[in-house]
């Protein structure tokens, strides 16, 4: 966001909620399936995956969108991630190349902010450019918004198919593609991430807060969650490895590991 004095807690509030939802699946994940502790059935169930997932995921990326209207530089902000989520990839496959640790990653989360902040930043080149009015960009983000986020729910059950490994970013079934520990398509969630930006642009036109001053007083109580959103790229880029390694360690000492 543009400076701290205009930054809006529960946006920060919503990312931090998103984030711990994603750290709750994460630790069960690890637990249930890299060291076998039983239990953490919701994983296996599809009301989980239908519903609960897609939550967390629809607050985390349309909180972004509405973020990415506070920017003053998103050209900036759009590289720098994507240097990250390139630098990502990289490293999570040296890692699997010379320790055999299942953990590859081609396009994930931070990919798919990357290109979206991006995308929007073209956009906002050309509503400036061209002396377009706000609130036609509004309707077409909107509109493309909604068409995106619909192809994602009917794309899965296209009949396409390639080789190609450029296209999983879209989302088609790639044969003999590498097993992947995270990803996101871009369908929906481009759709979702440009819903937001729209909300942002209308909602968030003065870029401020809309909390009231009394309810801004109870935000104090949300001061540990607000702060996980505030910091939410390093939180993701360093919780995984370190709960894995915590978890390592217990269970060496444990026994249940030789």
């Amino acid at each position: 966001m543009a400076a701290k004095k205009n930054r809006a807690p529960e946006l920060d509030f919503l990312r931090g909620f998103a984030l711990i939802l994603m750290f709750i699946q994460h630790v069960s994940y690890d637990l249930k399936y890299e060291f076998g502790v039983p239990g953490f059935n919701y994983l296996e169930s599809n009301w989980f995956w239908a519903f609960v997932h897609p939550s967390w995921l629809v607050i985390f990326v349309g909180v972004s969108g509405i973020c990415c209207t506070f920017s003053r530089n998103n050209l900036k902000r759009g590289l720098k991630l994507l240097a990250v989520a390139a630098g990502l990839t990289l490293g999570t496959y040296l890692i699997q190349r010379f320790t055999g640790i299942p953990c590859l990653i081609i396009f994930n989360v931070l990919a798919l902010l990357s290109l979206s902040i991006l995308l929007y930043t073209f956009v906002q080149f050309i509503e400036k450019k061209a002396g377009i009015r706000p609130a036609v960009i509004n309707v077409l983000l909107g509109a493309f918004g909604v068409y995106f986020t619909v192809l994602g729910g009917t794309i899965s059950n296209m009949d396409y198919s390639t080789q190609n490994l450029i296209f999983l970013p879209v989302g088609f079934a790639i044969k003999n593609a590498p097993a992947v520990a995270d990803y996101m398509n871009l369908f929906p969630w481009l759709g979702v991430f440009m819903i937001g930006c729209v909300i942002g642009r209308v909602c968030y036109s003065e870029k401020k807060s809309l909390l009231t001053d009394k309810i801004k007083k109870l935000h104090k109580a949300a001061a540990p969650v607000e702060f996980i959103g505030r910091h939410s790229l390093i939180i993701y880029l360093v919780h995984q490895p370190v709960v894995y390694g915590i978890l390592y360690l217990i269970f060496t000492v444990l026994g249940k590991i030789k």
